[in-house]
């Protein structure tokens, strides 16, 4: 029923051999997050089964049954934007956000985290292309907001994540990216070596992201197909 996830995988794992190469990289050094929204549990077992080792979901209330009824069977990362009052979920289920996109949810997050128990990996979200629709800092305010993030004692801040723009334009995505990248480097000045995440690339700009030095991608559509909704 899900071969067609298999093949997708070994044609996405194949085109991430060939752009790793481009930049002077290997493919083991990127990690390759398998975004699930929207597709059946049954779906995301049958990834996992074809060497997938970490899950992305968008949305606390889709996740939650998905999770619950899997388990830990693979890293499940939150990658859509996290509401405040959805903090104590979020850190209950998840082993890595990867959308913090303000301080205010970073605080949120240490103080669910601290209650229960837990240390929550997670990624500063920044708007690169500044684009009104889309969540994160800006730019100029980013590395303000690393420095605040390390003070907060049950948050592991890992590195940072962006969405490309939404355009069809491959230089104005490479810029967005490579922008982040240099964000992603003078930050990691800051919080050192286990700042070591840069999250950019999807399915339509994966390619362009690992060129500009993406370590991580988050592919749904590439991988499962069109969303189910």
């Amino acid at each position: 029923m899900f071969d067609f996830i298999e093949e997708n995988i070994k044609i996405i794992m194949d085109q991430i051999e060939v752009a790793a190469g481009r930049s002077g990289r290997s493919a083991g050094e990127i990690t390759l997050v398998a975004i699930s929204k929207t597709h059946l549990a049954a779906a995301i077992e049958a990834a996992i089964s074809y060497g997938i080792t970490d899950i992305g979901e968008s949305r606390i209330q889709e996740a939650e049954p998905k999770i619950t009824s899997l388990g830990n069977i693979a890293r499940w990362h939150m990658v859509g934007h996290l509401q405040t009052n959805k903090a104590k979920k979020a850190v209950r289920l998840f082993d890595m956000v990867q959308s913090v996109d303000s301080l205010k949810l970073a605080r949120e997050l240490d103080k669910a985290a601290a209650a229960q128990g837990k240390i929550l990996e997670c990624l500063l979200e920044v708007n690169s292309s500044k684009e009104s629709a889309k969540f994160g800092v800006v730019p100029g305010q980013a590395l303000e907001a690393v420095e605040k993030m390390r003070a907060l004692t049950h948050l592991r801040l890992c590195g940072v994540m962006t969405i490309g723009p939404f355009t069809d334009n491959k230089e104005k995505i490479r810029s967005s990216f490579r922008s982040t990248r240099r964000i992603f480097d003078r930050a990691r000045e800051i919080a050192g070596n286990r700042f070591a995440v840069l999250s950019m690339g999807m399915s339509d700009d994966f390619e362009l992201a690992i060129e500009e030095g993406s370590t991580m991608i988050r592919i749904g559509t590439a991988i499962f197909g069109p969303r189910g909704v």
